[in-house]
Order: structure tokens, then sequence, then C-alpha cells
């Protein structure tokens, strides 16, 4: 188990931290070639961290470029599979030894609370990294039943040049989710990571070349939506695009696969994720537990939170005293705090979002904000059909929907635009197994919150995702082409040629 330091160790190494800011393309650190930069702040203080380069298309461009190169001339793609699998294992090492730093550095770019970052986000990167690295040498192509006259071998290759696109929640974590099935492919990789929280993906481009990824496989362009993000979806000569975010952007992204290439895209986006209790649930205090850890885990800023309690009337009371007390538990403040479970919401604009949906319900614990902080919050009396149940808030707010039946229980969790995760408990695991199959999302947890492993694919329904998986071996399949390749072993011309 990670060991916690202290507050001022922490910031011991806040304090000493150099901090890389500009792009980084075909192996090094490049100035955006407007020369212009953008301030990366410190959610929780105001302060600014570094200047960050405001890259645009020229810069897109050139790091697409450098990217199709390293793809075609095999530096990468051509590797030997145990040769890229030991660079990626080297890289994963090398986070693993650098862990405080990014951990301090990832705390300090996005609001996330240190406990959170050293015990979860980082060790999970690792293992990522690892487990991806490890299947390089184990996933197999095929051959079909065509008989003894032919000889057809079907083939995975690596699509080519992948545009990332990183959401701002989890910025390393849904790095290494991306590049350790993309890289293992053997793909060439330009990310652009949230403009709120791009110093960790710098630092991790700058340890991939350490490892000996080779200059130009794995390039980081920051900058804003519409001056990177914009020009990467449109750009003729990226293959695919990988994206987790709003479903407003992912559908963007859909529109700029039609109107240039037709590259593939695959979209994680947004979730209304409810937690069901039927009314057979048992060991109420355990599920407190866990609907309070998948609501208010990471301020609520997930889009698998459990931001929806969907519960019978016979077990509401005694489940919502448990689960007001496990909430008042919660403490907020600085996130280089480790007694603290939640940080700083990621920004200005999103803290006013959040606070504007505080006065929509009626909270039986929390219900304020202050500065970039808002308290954990439960809502209760929700009406199914209102905003609190409705939108993705992406906070600290829980709301609370009492049912009548079972039946209805499900019938509302599956009345929502999304259908990302699930949470069901029951006492009966017949009962657990039906309603898990009845509900409408990619990952359906029983009798406790989560998002699975590294082994299960995780993507959503409707619309919370599009094509591909993330993790498992799934997500490998995301960053192939399927290539069948026919050899004919006959002495003769096919009979359908020859007529």
């Amino acid at each position: 188990m990670t060991t916690l330091a202290t507050k001022e160790e922490y910031q011991a190494i806040a304090d000493g931290l150099t901090i890389a800011s500009t792009a980084f393309i075909d192996g090094g650190f490049r100035a955006a070639r407007s020369g212009r930069s953008f301030a990366s702040v410190n959610p929780a203080t105001g302060d600014k961290l570094a200047d960050v380069a405001a890259c645009d298309g020229q810069d897109v461009d050139f790091a697409v470029a450098k990217a199709r190169e390293s793809f075609e001339d095999g530096r990468w793609s051509r590797l030997a599979p145990g040769d890229r699998k030991a660079i990626l294992i080297r890289l994963a090492k090398l986070i693993k030894r650098n862990a405080p730093e990014l951990a301090v550095l990832e705390s300090l770019d996005s609001g996330k609370p240190i406990r959170d970052c050293v015990t979860i986000d980082i060790p999970e990167v690792v293992n990522t990294l690892i487990w991806h690295a490890e299947a390089i040498d184990k996933i197999y192509d095929q051959t079909a039943p065509v008989g003894a006259d032919a000889l057809a071998i079907i083939e995975r290759c690596p699509i080519g040049v992948v545009g990332v696109v990183l959401p701002w929640n989890f910025p390393l974590l849904m790095l290494a989710w991306k590049l350790g099935p993309a890289l293992a492919a053997g793909n060439s990789l330009v990310v652009k990571p949230a403009e709120q929280t791009s110093l960790t993906a710098l630092r991790f481009a700058e340890l991939a070349m350490e490892a000996g990824l080779p200059r130009g496989v794995l390039n980081v362009v920051t900058g804003d939506g519409p001056g990177v993000g914009q020009p990467l979806g449109l750009h003729p000569d990226v293959d695919m695009i990988s994206f987790t975010g709003s479903t407003e952007t992912g559908k963007r992204f859909l529109r700029y696969s039609a109107d240039s290439n037709m590259k593939k895209v695959a979209l994680e986006c947004g979730g209304k994720n409810p937690a069901v209790v039927l009314s057979d649930a048992e060991q109420l205090d355990i599920v407190a537990e866990h609907i309070v850890n998948g609501a208010f885990w990471n301020m609520g800023e997930n889009c698998s939170a459990a931001s929806r309690l969907i519960v019978h009337r016979d077990v509401k009371a005694p489940l919502m005293a448990a689960m007001v007390a496990r909430a008042r538990e919660w403490r907020t403040g600085d996130p280089l705090d480790p007694t603290n479970h939640l940080g700083a919401l990621i920004d200005k604009d999103h803290v006013a979002k959040v606070c504007a949906y505080l006065d929509k319900g009626e909270a039986v614990v929390g219900g304020k904000g202050q500065g970039a902080f808002v308290e954990p919050t439960i809502f209760d009396g929700v009406s199914p059909d209102s905003l609190l149940a409705q939108e993705e808030i992406f906070g600290p707010l829980l709301s609370v929907i009492e049912v009548a039946s079972d039946d209805e229980a499900i019938r509302l969790a599956n009345q929502s635009q999304y259908g990302l995760t699930a949470s069901l408990f029951s006492g009966n695991i017949k009962k657990a197994l039906r309603g898990a199959r009845d509900l409408r999302a990619g990952t359906v947890t029983v009798n406790c919150f989560g998002e699975g492993d590294i082994t299960t694919p995780f993507g959503g329904f409707k619309q919370s995702g599009f094509w591909g998986r993330d993790n498992g071996l799934a997500a490998h399949d995301q960053y192939t082409e399927i290539k069948t390749i026919w050899i004919d072993l006959s002495d003769r011309i096919g009979e359908e040629l020859a007529r």
C-alpha cells in the first residue's frame, strides 16, 4: 500500500518543481510557432504555475507530419513487439520512480486531492502501462478455415497517426488509458491535453523519451479546443481520434471526421449514472459507503460518478442516515493536505456552473460553495424529470429519488440520455443479475461502486460513448485495423476466375 507523506513534505516537493511548459514535438520541447502562451493556474489558489505554449494549426501540422514520418519509416510501428514492450515497461518504471513529483504536479494543476493522486492515479498509470506492454507479445493474429487450396491470414495492423484528446479530470490516468494500447499496437500519436491540465502530459512525454521511445512517436501539442482540438479533428493525415470529454464536444469530433477524411473516432463521453438500491438491499452501512464514494470521489468530476441515487422507500430512511453521516466525514480543502478527501473544482467557470445547481433542490447535507471548493451535497426529494436528475453536473452533488417498486427503480435508472455506468444493490443474486442485465450501461457493478479494472472494457451506451472501449484487450482493437491476406495455394486458376 502506498504511504502518504505530510502536507509539508508535499509542499516542499511543489516548491522544488521544474515545470515544462512548451509543446513536445519530434522528441523535444518547442514554443508555439506564434510565440503565444496562456497561464496554467492552480485551481485551489489561483496562483499561476506556468505560461504554457498556446499552439495552433501550424503546430498541429508540424506534429502530425512528424508523427506520420515516424510511423511510415517504422521506427516504432515495425519495431519487434518485444522491443516495444521493453520500452513501455521502462517508461512505467520511470513513472513509478518519479511518482511523488508527478502526483504533486497533478494535484497542483488539476485541484485533485493529493491522497488520490498518490494512492490511485499514479499507481494506476503504472499498472495500465505495464498491463498493455505485457499484452503486446501475447495477442495473436488468426487464420481462417478456408480449405486446403488457400491460406487466409487475418492480421491486426496499427491504424497510423492517432490524435488523442484528453479531459481535465484525470489528466495522467486518461493519458495512460489511451497511450498504453495505442503505443502497444505500434501507432504514432499527437496528444492534446486539456488546456487546464497540460503539465503532467509534458512531463510524461519527457519520461517517454528517457525510456527510449523514438522521437516523433509521441507528440504533445498544448492549447485550447479551437486552436488545437479542431485542427487535429479536421486534419486529413490523422487516421483516428480518441476522445474523452463532454458529449457535446464528442459530437463535434464526429462532425470533424465527416468533414475531413472519415477518420475513425472513439468517444468516451458523459454520464448521469444511477446507483439503484432495491427493496432487499443488505448491509446498508456498506451500501452508503459505496454510494458516497461513487458520488463524491474526485469532487464528482468523474464521468462515472454515481450522481443519481434511486432507492426503494422501504430502505431509504436507514440508508440516508448512514449516507449523511459518511458525507460529513469527507473533508474539503487544500489539495496538498492528505487529510482532505475533496480538493478544488477545476476553474472559476466550472465552480459557477456547479454552484448554480445548489439552489435547485433540498440539501440534507452540504449545499454550499466557497471559492474553488464545493461541499459534498445530498439532495432529497428530487423529481426524476428535474435538472438535478437529468443533467451531468460534474460536481459533488448527489440527487436522491425515492421509488415504490424495484421495477420502477430500473425504469427510472434507464431514463437518461446517458449509459456509461450503473450500480445495483440487492440481497438477492438472481434479482441483482436480472437488474444488471436490464440496466442500459456499459459497466454495471453489483453491490459496489466501481468501473471494473484494467482487464475489463470501459465505455458507454447511448450518448455516453461511441465505437470503442478503453481498458482490456478491447482497447487494443480500437487502435488497429483488421486486414485479410488471401494466399492461393492451388495449381489452377479458380473456377470462378476461369468463368
